[in-house]
This record gives structure tokens, C-alpha cells and sequence, in this order.
């Protein structure tokens, strides 16, 4: 017993560094896998996002679309057909 308590004694600021050491990297361990979930859950969160941003600009689309097909119907000539040009290229630059 006696050789225990000595060798604790002459080396315990090794044997608390030690501790320290694997207690810092246990925590480290920990905090990992708690940012790897929270990265998990943004990620869904931004797929999510980039399907509803799609969804928009093919709702601005649409509305531009039916925007001309109104215009095309009416019987209004000058002023309809600049505005046609301009649907046109909004849905162009929306496209791409």
C-alpha cells in the first residue's frame, strides 16, 4: 500500500493531467456529436428553403404568363405590346 500512496504521491501532477487531458477530449467528443446533429437539422432546414425560393420564382412565371394571355385577349394594341416585350423578358431573366 505503501508504494501506491508513494507513487501517487511523487507523480500526481501527471496523473491529474492525464485526467484533464482525457476529460477536455471526452467533452470535445460530446460537443461533436451535438454539432453534427444541429448541422443535420440546418441542412434540412436549407433544402427546405431552396425548394420554396424554386416554388416562387415559378409562381412569378406563371403570374407573368397568365399577365400576357390576359393582355393577348384584350383588344388593345400599343401600349399592350410593349408590355408583352417586357413579360417576356422578365420571364427570361427569371428562367436562367
Amino acid at each position: 500500500m505503501n508504494k501506491i500512496d508513494s507513487y501517487i504521491r511523487t507523480n500526481f501532477h501527471y496523473i491529474a493531467l492525464f485526467f484533464l487531458i482525457f476529460n477536455f477530449f471526452n467533452s470535445c467528443d460530446r460537443e461533436i456529436g451535438r454539432l453534427s446533429k444541429r448541422i443535420a437539422k440546418l441542412e434540412v432546414k436549407i433544402d427546405s428553403l431552396t425548394q420554396v425560393v424554386v416554388t416562387r420564382k415559378d409562381l412569378k412565371i406563371e403570374g407573368l404568363r397568365s399577365e400576357k394571355r390576359m393582355i393577348q385577349s384584350t383588344d388593345r394594341k400599343i401600349l399592350d405590346v410593349n408590355r408583352q416585350s417586357e413579360i417576356d423578358r422578365e420571364i427570361e431573366s427569371l428562367s436562367k
